[in-house]
């Protein structure tokens, strides 16, 4: 298994590798991996990477009351979305649409980093996610993806820990 693909550093999107730099994680580009299926799937990027699939990130974009929020969570779970409208105090909350999603974060549905976008938003991120060393999300683009420490993950994204994953009966 390569950690990363010829190009190196190419493997993430351009603007996701300058907000990597820019926050002083220079060295998560050279650990991106690059694969030649898309993985805009949690099931995807857990089968090409050969991870649990609750090890993958999803960095999900919702409107709460029209205004964009974050959420990650882990790629074995879905949002809850009476859950988020509860954390956020919000009247409604939709998945956003992909207009929505690119506007917002400056990348397509399927390549959304957790952090690095084009505005800034609210994050919540799920506690699910801490239950790993090691997590793996999008890095920019539907083909490459980065793996960080949950913690870190948490800080770097400035999000709010919360548990906004649907319970299963």
């Amino acid at each position: 298994m390569t950690t990363t693909d010829a190009h190196g550093s190419g493997a993430a999107h351009p603007r996701f590798a300058e907000a990597l730099r820019e926050l002083g994680l220079g060295e998560l580009t050279s650990q991106v991996r690059r694969f030649p299926d898309a993985t805009r799937t949690a099931a995807e990027a857990a089968a090409a990477i050969g991870c649990e699939l609750s090890q993958i990130c999803k960095s999900l974009i919702f409107a709460a009351d029209g205004v964009p929020v974050l959420v990650l969570m882990d790629g074995a779970s879905r949002v809850d979305l009476e859950r988020v409208r509860e954390e956020l105090g919000a009247g409604k909350v939709t998945r956003a649409k992909a207009e929505v999603v690119r506007e917002t974060t400056g990348y397509a549905i399927g390549g959304v980093p957790p952090f690095g976008h084009r505005t800034r938003t609210r994050v919540l991120a799920d506690r699910s996610l801490l239950e790993h060393e090691l997590v793996w999300a999008a890095a920019g683009n539907p083909y490459a993806v980065f793996p960080i420490a949950p913690k870190d993950l948490v800080a770097q994204a400035g999000a709010a820990l919360v548990d906004v994953r649907e319970r299963t009966a």
